[in-house]
């Protein structure tokens, strides 16, 4: 899907703009809020939700500048889960037709990442098309396809909803 892997065989067609959300956060020196715009116009109604979704606006309050201070290079004077936490909000923010997320909450506490899972992928990405790769098996029961690879590469499908 991203294009690293090349495919054996068989069809793979994705129609739309695509987000990826790595286990590894990738920060850009600069500013918070351009951190997750990411090129894109303010929204500011869209900022503020995605901001909410993502548990970023009490670490924002707590800044002195807010979502303007200035984040050294790879985000250095970031804990890890905030830096997750806005590699999602600029993914969320770029409101593309899919989303590709590599097992993200690993690195965020399990209460943040069950507020981030309901917050941003039930409830924002709510209706776009979310490929969710995870060990964390306590979200499974709400997707709508579960498919598992084997050690072997092989696809098995094990849930399969609505």
């Amino acid at each position: 899907m991203m294009g690293e892997v090349p495919k054996i065989s068989g069809i793979l067609k994705l129609c739309g703009t695509k987000a990826y959300v790595a286990q590894s956060p990738w920060i850009q020196s600069g500013k918070i809020a351009e951190n997750i715009l990411f090129g894109k116009d303010m929204d500011r109604e869209r900022y503020e939700r995605v901001l909410d979704a993502c548990y970023l606006k009490k670490d924002l309050e707590v800044l002195s500048f807010g979502d303007q201070i200035v984040i050294g290079e790879r985000g250095i004077n970031l804990s890890g889960g905030q830096k997750q936490r806005i590699q999602i909000a600029r993914a969320l923010y770029q409101n593309t037709d899919i989303y590709l997320f590599d097992d993200p909450f690993i690195v965020v506490g399990a209460h943040t990442g069950t507020h981030l899972f309901k917050e941003c992928l039930l409830g924002l990405l709510g209706s776009k098309t979310v490929i969710y790769v995870t060990h964390q098996v306590e979200f499974l029961p709400a997707t709508d396809l579960i498919l598992v690879i084997k050690m072997e590469a092989t696809l098995v499908l094990v849930k399969l909803m609505r």
